[in-house]
């Protein structure tokens, strides 16, 4: 019996370790395809990064190195940039590291509930813009590929905290031919239903973060829709992507920090 305590106590120990140091620190790339190739666009999909005392700005490099090795068209970022802004708020490390993203038709950001906490909201803008990042508030913009495909990606405020508007947000849109839709929390997704909208992106869920056996760990507006990529009635599609850095409990286990990659073809 004493053998299997400590046995039981040494296992404890190393899942905690593996939860609280080794898989919040990992980075997982996950590739999409849609459509017949050869892809159109390349989109690059990052979200809740949620810096903090216990993911400062210096662990974007990783992120930022896998990023750029994919060379995207375009990159996105479905929200909460900060934890708790209170607490962490090297606004001009974070911008210096953003800055060395590239991608050669642009930069998008929508809000996250967490960029409008904590006096998060004074700065969130400021810090994107200058990141190179176009901010998406119920609007959208329209880019034209090299194939003469025109792209509209559009983002919606942040559905807890902001003032969503999806009748806004598609009022940008015009002679497009595929439609990205950026959104923080993804069971709004349903309202782009009919709106011949074919992506829907989101994050706010972080997957569940903690993902136990016979137990999911939910979050409000992200309990229908959780993780990976889901087909609505009319075939639109939303990707839920599980995010990068944590909150609440600095952990992970079974839910691997996310960059996700999407080559569109159309």
């Amino acid at each position: 019996m004493k053998k299997f305590l400590l046995g039981l106590g040494v296992l404890l120990l190393l899942l905690f370790v593996y939860a609280f140091q080794i898989e919040p620190r990992l980075v997982a790339v996950h590739r999409l395809e849609f459509g017949k190739p050869p892809a159109a666009v390349k989109v690059v999909q990052l979200s809740d990064i949620q810096v903090s005392e216990s993911y400062r700005a210096g662990r974007l490099k990783k992120i930022i190195r896998k990023a750029n090795r994919e060379q995207p068209d375009v990159i996105v970022f479905t929200g909460d940039l900060f934890d708790n802004y209170t607490k962490y708020a090297h606004t001009a490390e974070i911008t210096a590291e953003l800055k060395q993203l590239h991608a050669s038709l642009g930069k998008y950001a929508v809000w996250g509930n967490h960029d409008y906490g904590g006096g998060a909201a004074r700065v969130y803008q400021t810090v994107m813009n200058d990141a190179d990042f176009t901010v998406l508030r119920n609007t959208g913009t329209t880019l034209t590929l090299k194939t003469g495909k025109r792209l509209f990606i559009g983002g919606l405020d942040d559905s807890l905290l902001g003032q969503p508007s999806v009748t806004q947000t598609l009022a940008y849109r015009s002679r497009a031919d595929y439609s990205i839709l950026l959104t923080h929390e993804p069971d709004v997704a349903d309202r782009f239903l009919g709106t011949n909208t074919q992506l829907v992106l989101a994050g706010h869920s972080h997957g569940g973060q903690v993902r136990l056996p016979f137990y999911q760990v939910t979050n409000v507006l992200a309990r229908k829709y959780v993780r990976g990529l889901y087909e609505l009635k009319d075939k639109t599609k939303v990707y839920v992507n599980t995010g990068l850095g944590t909150t609440t409990i600095h952990a992970r286990f079974g839910v691997i920090p996310e960059i996700s990659v999407f080559k569109i073809a159309f």
